[in-house]
């Protein structure tokens, strides 16, 4: 199982962490980031809502690579 870290949450973003929740038996832990958290936590919730999986969440710069190595 492995822990996984998505930056973004746009389309592809969005589309990526839903079939990521759909697989649990690899994706053990799911993070979401993005400079706008509310969109990560409106993603999060309906994921939840869909496959029962808990996505956390993260406002974070893409360009902070301190920030990222953090997380």
């Amino acid at each position: 199982m492995s822990k996984v870290l998505v930056i973004g949450a746009g389309g592809v973003g969005s589309v990526a962490v839903y079939k990521m929740a759909f697989n649990p038996e690899i994706f053990s832990e799911i993070h979401l980031a993005s400079r706008t958290k509310s969109k990560c936590d409106a993603i999060a919730v309906s994921v939840k809502e869909r496959t029962g999986r808990d996505v956390a969440t993260y406002a974070i710069d893409a360009e902070d690579v301190p920030a990222l190595a953090a997380l």
